[in-house]
């Protein structure tokens, strides 16, 4: 592949030589993406290796796509066609990411999507990036090993919220630029904020090839009425809806709660019923948060917002889902 300066002149003498230069079309939705997150337990921001909820770090490659295998089948049953799994730089290049990799490779072989995202190195990091260099060489190694795979996406950085919107555009530009073996049209720049907001990327035409990374939490915001919730994250997409992937929502499905209840005052819901058919307007696909893995609530023993609950040893997992509704509505915001 040409070094991304060299492939931009030959574009430009093709086009003086009236040779037609095509380039990825644009998406017209994204609802393709049929995801959850497969997380660490205690959650994926951390200075060690990243050893998600269910594999050991003992693990060799064949055994963690073994386990990988277990989880996707009770996840494609409810209709996931794509995993969102983390990267950070204390993983790719150590002998466990070659582990780890049995993951992403467990999926792709199956034909799901993998979204690659990048925490940073530890929650003191203050939402930036926490060694530049470190940062670039993991991101070198990720993309030259799967950037001619279609099933594999990049998102250079989750949640960046410790920069400003125009600091964040450079430093997401520069990724770009810089690691040209990635295809923008699969990657995804997350918003403003921690990945709240959409409109600044939107209108930025440095990000016109990509896709882009949407979060939207109810503990982000105040309680609010159905119709408030559908147009706040409606307006906070911006122009790129159909761009977008919301790469992040969740509730508790822990608790009982009723996703069906259209009447219901719970303002998880509100929220969650208003967040799918915000999906559904723009045929946005996601990857709900998360799938098994994230913070330690519910005294410490899993995330009150996993979807499935973990059972089985060695190879021999299975997950059973928490909450039918909320599985129901998760699939209704997915087009299913």
């Amino acid at each position: 592949m040409f070094p991304r300066p060299i492939l931009l002149v030959v574009m430009a003498l093709c086009s003086l030589a009236g040779v037609a230069v095509t380039s990825a079309p644009a998406q017209a939705a994204t609802s393709q993406f049929r995801g959850m997150n497969w997380a660490v337990l205690g959650d994926n921001f951390s200075k060690n290796p990243l050893v998600i909820a269910g594999l050991s770090q003992t693990d060799s490659n064949a055994t963690v796509r073994a386990k990988a295998n277990a989880l996707y089948d009770d996840m494609a049953a409810v209709g996931v066609n794509t995993v969102r799994l983390p990267i950070n730089t204390h993983t790719v290049g150590t002998a466990w990411w070659e582990n780890y990799r049995g993951a992403v490779d467990a999926a792709t072989a199956r034909g799901f999507k993998v979204i690659l995202a990048y925490w940073e190195d530890g929650a003191a990091s203050g939402g930036k990036i926490t060694n530049l260099a470190a940062w670039n060489t993991m991101w070198s190694r990720v993309t030259n090993t799967y950037g001619a795979n279609p099933n594999v996406y990049f998102e250079p950085m989750n949640e960046p919220h410790g920069y400003s919107s125009a600091d964040w555009r450079n430093v997401a530009a520069n990724w770009l630029s810089y690691h040209y073996s990635a295809v923008p049209s699969r990657v995804l720049i997350g918003g403003t904020g921690y990945s709240q907001d959409l409109r600044d990327i939107c209108t930025d035409s440095r990000f016109n090839g990509t896709l882009l990374s949407f979060h939207y939490y109810a503990f982000f915001y105040g309680p609010m009425t159905y119709d408030g919730f559908r147009n706040h994250a409606q307006t906070r997409l911006g122009n790129c809806g159909s761009r977008a992937v919301l790469t992040e929502y969740g509730a508790p499905m822990s608790n009982g709660l009723n996703y069906a209840d259209a009447g219901s005052t719970d303002n998880f819901v509100r929220y969650v019923r208003a967040i799918t058919q915000v999906m559904r307007d723009n045929q946005m696909g996601g990857t709900y948060w998360p799938a098994l893995g994230g913070k330690r609530t519910n005294g410490g023993a899993f995330d009150w917002y996993s979807m499935f609950a973990l059972s089985g040893s060695g190879t021999n997992l299975d997950l059973t889902v928490r909450n039918a509704s909320g599985r129901d509505r998760i699939r209704y915001g997915w087009g299913l």
